[in-house]
């Protein structure tokens, strides 16, 4: 495979004040502006692929680190990392691109922030693309952690991830390589039976396996380009987008029965961990 500087020689970067924090962002190609909205725990170097595509197909490709990511600011406190801080990022960064419309593309997270944009400023977007997490509208009776802990447990990832610390603490038992390895490439994709769930005397990273070689997509330099990212920042600022998912639920209470209305397209491979779960289902 070609080296990973191979994939990202024709993209620039720079820094965007938006919304009270500085932004990173990766740009390739000109036109109509494409917005690729990474995932936990990744940054805009997973669209690096995406990018030269998109620019070649003739599109303005902009993928920023996320709030809380990479070279982006990352704000103490879960309370700065609700869906309108993160909305609110995008159409700030819209804003300094002189853009008023854009194509959104979300992966994992980005996904439920893209999902958001949509829904709070559907003026601002002129189709969505969200792969692997799907749009689910706001249920009125029960928070999302209370559904996954009913459903899972409290070693359900997402419940763990809910205790300030605890986490950080589980991930410093790894270095940095690992903990990417394990998240990049060690979920077993097809097992029904195999959620991402830890037992009381479990780290929830324990559970992933680090396989003895590389899938053909990725290579070791690659992922040390997100481990030494990481590195600088941590995890906190990513895990505090599930620290907030309650808080969420409350706020977004005016938008209960509220559905995206934009043009949209959803892709989700059917060995998905996220398509095999039955909550997502």
């Amino acid at each position: 495979m070609a080296s990973a500087s191979a994939f990202t020689g024709d993209i620039t970067h720079r820094i965007v004040s938006t919304n009270g924090i500085n932004m990173h962002i990766a740009e390739q190609g000109s036109g109509p502006v494409v917005l690729l909205l990474h995932g936990f725990p990744e940054l805009w170097y997973s669209w690096r692929h995406q990018m030269g595509a998109l620019a070649e197909a003739g599109y303005h490709a902009v993928a920023p680190d996320m709030r809380g990511y990479g070279s982006t600011d990352v704000p103490l406190g879960a309370h700065n990392y609700t869906s309108f801080h993160l909305v609110g990022d995008l159409i700030g960064l819209l804003d300094a691109l002189s853009v008023h419309k854009a194509f959104v593309v979300g992966h994992d997270w980005g996904s439920i922030i893209a999902a958001h944009l949509c829904l709070f400023r559907p003026d601002r977007v002129i189709a969505l693309v969200n792969l692997s997490v799907p749009f689910q509208p706001r249920d009125p009776k029960k928070s999302p952690i209370e559904r996954f802990r009913s459903h899972f447990g409290e070693g359900y990832y997402i419940c763990r991830f809910q205790e300030p610390g605890r986490v950080e603490e589980e991930f410093a038992s790894y270095d940095f390589t690992e903990v990417m390895k394990k998240f990049l490439v060690g979920f077993k994709t097809g097992i029904k039976t195999d959620l991402f769930s830890a037992s009381s005397d479990q780290g929830i990273l324990d559970v992933l396996k680090v396989p003895t070689s590389l899938p053909s997509w990725i290579t070791e330099e690659e992922i040390q380009y997100f481990a030494k990212q990481f590195e600088k920042t941590g995890f906190t600022g990513g895990l505090n987008y599930y620290r907030v998912i309650h808080l969420n639920w409350e706020l977004l209470a005016p938008w209960t029965g509220a559905n995206i209305t934009v043009p949209t397209k959803y892709i989700v491979g059917d060995k998905d961990v996220v398509y095999i779960t039955p909550v997502s289902k």
